[in-house]
């Protein structure tokens, strides 16, 4: 594989709402367009915090200025920030985009994560659609949870499956105050009418010991049917980020394979798969190379060629090692001045990874298009 082009997205503006823009997203329409959305804020984690999205018209190479189609909503009476928004084109204009929304009333001034018992600010995962290719949409309708998954992460978006249902990724955690040992895991809902009403959580990773976090899910769905997940693996007895782990199922999210190694760490992107089946997958790789860097592989559940490889985006300096427990480590992400890439298959074949990079002062979103 080759980087041909590469470019910023949308630059941060230091000092403002817009200082830090991170969680890109972006997805081919059937139009030929591309979107790409991302969220923006004051830090990487504020109350100000906004979804804005771009549209480019030329395979990514430019963009539009920015626009925010959504206000944050307020549920229940409570304030709340919308923290990413994913898209999935169900037919030809018709979007439905995913949000996970922060509630930022109930525990006043609180980080997302609670240093002190590991537990995380009440969410809700929102679901919209738009029949005008992202330009209007309708007001949000809340996705319903069972109380064992507590506030809900979302980290991927609607998958759209062979067998003509969707699926939705749901990482579990626990309670604000919660200071009982965090059992995480991650599990999937299936929808068979668009998205209206979803069955029950089918879990498709976890470690039933409480020892290994499988973090940020990262799904892929293949040309055969067959659905991978990508997991930033995290043992919280060790203290220490692990190397990737991919799972696959055939059958549609209902069963997965066991967790497979795939050798190298620690936190993956949205994959690219191809009309041939190969797949793309960046990853970033904050403790040893410090770096965002790609692989391919010639099927989902195949070998990632090292020989293939492909560096995206190189840092100088930064935070130089993982923290020695689970709460130190969720308060250290703030730190990260770059990550969270994410990939998309154009019509010509071309892959193109958008993610985060910048300073302290101003994190921009950055794009890189690769030919594999």
């Amino acid at each position: 594989m080759q980087i041909t082009e590469s470019g910023i997205l949308s630059r941060a503006q230091a000092g403002t709402s817009r200082a830090a823009l991170t969680f890109p997203t972006v997805t081919a329409l059937a139009d030929g367009s591309v979107v790409a959305t991302y969220r923006s804020g004051t830090n990487k984690d504020s109350e100000d915090e906004t979804v804005e999205f771009v549209r480019s018209l030329d395979g990514g190479r430019t963009w539009s200025e920015p626009w925010r189609p959504f206000e944050n909503p307020t549920l229940g009476g409570v304030y709340g920030s919308l923290r990413v928004c994913y898209l999935t084109e169900l037919s030809a204009g018709h979007l439905l985009g995913a949000s996970m929304w922060i509630d930022r009333g109930t525990y006043p001034g609180g980080g997302l994560f609670n240093e002190e018992t590991e537990g995380c600010l009440p969410m809700d995962v929102l679901l919209a659609d738009s029949r005008d290719g992202g330009d209007t949409w309708s007001p949000w309708r809340v996705v319903p949870m069972p109380d064992e998954v507590g506030p809900p992460s979302l980290t991927a978006p609607v998958l759209q499956l062979a067998d003509g249902s969707l699926a939705l990724s749901i990482e579990t955690n626990k309670a604000y105050n919660d200071a009982s040992q965090w059992m995480q895991k991650v599990v999937f809902f299936h929808s068979r009418d668009g998205g209206q009403s979803w069955g029950e959580p089918v879990t498709a990773g976890e470690d039933r010991s409480g020892r290994i976090f499988n973090w940020d899910l990262r799904c892929g769905v293949a040309e055969d049917g067959r659905v991978a997940t990508f997991s930033w693996t995290y043992d919280s007895v060790a203290g220490k980020y692990l190397n990737i782990h991919r799972r696959v199922s055939g059958d549609h999210g209902q069963s997965w394979s066991g967790a497979e190694d795939l050798g190298f760490a620690d936190q993956a992107a949205r994959p690219a798969v191809l009309a041939d089946g190969r797949v793309v997958l960046a990853w970033v790789d904050r403790f040893g190379s410090r770096s965002i860097r790609a692989r391919m592989a010639p099927a989902v559940d195949a070998p990632f060629d090292a020989a293939s490889e492909v560096v995206i985006y190189q840092q100088v300096e930064g935070p130089g090692g993982a923290s020695g427990s689970t709460s130190e480590t969720l308060s250290e992400m703030s730190l990260w001045t770059f990550g969270l890439p994410y990939a998309e298959t154009l019509p010509d074949g071309a892959v193109l990874v958008i993610y985060y990079a910048g300073t302290d002062a101003a994190m921009d979103i950055r794009w890189a298009r690769i030919e594999p």
